[in-house]
């Protein structure tokens, strides 16, 4: 599956409310900071909406990702932009700098967001030019910058923009070096570092937790 279809299918999970706590708060903050999602979820929620409220069938048709995808509804596709929202991370907290960060190693801390979830949910803060060595998760790992910036092997990603890997991809993040990056994230499992120092990496819980 591409990263567009895997963004797509994770909208149309929120507007079906399929999500978890931390991929909920996750992608709210992504419909928050993106205004193309936030559109995409709009159409999402319309074509929803007019399933559930057909009074020709006694009993509406449960609608999956590829239905909605497929239906060619030119009315929510024409949909003016949406209202935009509040910024969901400020029911948990007002500033970001108030938060108990804890350091990982020199430019690079973590806060954990606290949600009743086995996802692991967090913001991570880059300082400019740090670089987190080569790794893979053995599951999903989802990343939204919330502001800054960070590039790695596959592209440059600004505010409102999210990268969805599998334990497939293995990449070597570095932070802008005029901004740094703040993020937020969620692992769904274990990290596994590589290159030179990745055997030694991977001793560590210590420095392993911190990326799950």
């Amino acid at each position: 599956m591409n990263t567009v279809a895997q963004k797509n299918e994770l909208i149309f999970n929120y507007s079906s409310g399929k999500l978890g706590e931390a991929k909920s708060l996750f992608v709210s903050m992504y419909l928050f900071l993106n205004s193309a999602a936030a559109k995409k979820a709009s159409i999402f929620d319309n074509i929803l909406a007019s399933n559930l409220n057909d009074v020709e069938s006694v009993k509406p048709k449960k609608i999956n990702y590829t239905d909605c995808i497929n239906q060619n509804n030119s009315e929510t596709n024409n949909l003016s932009n949406p209202i935009k929202s509040s910024n969901p991370l400020l029911s948990i907290f007002d500033n970001l700098e108030d938060l108990n960060w804890k350091t990982a190693f020199k430019g690079f801390k973590e806060y954990s967001l606290p949600v009743n979830d086995n996802d692991s949910l967090k913001i991570i803060k880059m300082e400019p030019g740090t670089s987190v060595p080569l790794h893979s998760h053995n599951g999903k790992e989802f990343i939204l910058v919330i502001d800054g910036s960070f590039k790695d092997e596959y592209g440059e990603y600004s505010k409102g923009d999210m990268q969805i890997n599998d334990q497939q991809i293995k990449h070597n993040p570095t932070a802008c070096e005029t901004n740094g990056c703040i993020c937020l994230t969620i692992t769904e499992n274990d990290v596994e570092f590589f290159g030179k120092y990745g055997s030694a990496l991977n001793l560590f819980t210590f420095i392993k937790s911190f990326f799950k």
